[in-house]
């Protein structure tokens, strides 16, 4: 188990695991995710972190399919400056590994935004905590986890 599924347990929340065999040599981890579990692309959500102008960090779930605008996100997160954080803050921040972050169970609780593409499904995938393992849930079940906020944050 992971931390993000003992915290969709905990909660219980009604999801599902799906494993797959990742491939080393791919750095499209959401890409390889949706390819391998045979899901369209807009349905496998990426979790990104950022780094807001008032030095604090926040968390972007969006689309495998999608680019995150920065400007969209620094709004969405009432700042007015957004960039990538760098890898280390985001391992150190999130407990996970690049590639392996979830939205769920992360070591420090972070702002979150959720694509408001996501309602447009019953289920969505995200990563369950390592390369190779996504889970599927309800975005509303993901939002109320998350205390998170939808907004329009692609590209």
């Amino acid at each position: 188990m992971t931390p993000a599924i003992d915290m969709a347990k905990k909660h219980k929340i009604d999801f599902k695991v799906h494993e797959y065999q990742h491939d080393a040599s791919n750095e499209s981890y959401g890409l390889e995710a949706a390819q391998k579990l045979a899901l369209p692309a807009e349905q496998v959500f990426k979790t990104l972190v950022v780094s807001l102008d008032n030095q604090t960090l926040a968390v972007a779930v969006v689309p495998v399919s999608s680019m995150l605008s920065m400007k969209l996100m620094a709004k969405a997160a009432g700042a007015k400056k957004a960039h990538m954080a760098e890898a280390a803050t985001v391992e150190r921040s999130s407990g996970y590994v690049l590639g392996g972050v979830s939205p769920l169970g992360q070591k420090r609780r972070l702002a979150t935004v959720i694509d408001a593409s996501a309602q447009q499904f019953e289920h969505i995938y995200v990563s369950a905590g390592k390369r190779g393992l996504d889970i599927s849930l309800n975005p509303d079940d993901l939002q109320r986890l998350l205390n998170a906020t939808f907004a329009d944050i692609c590209a």
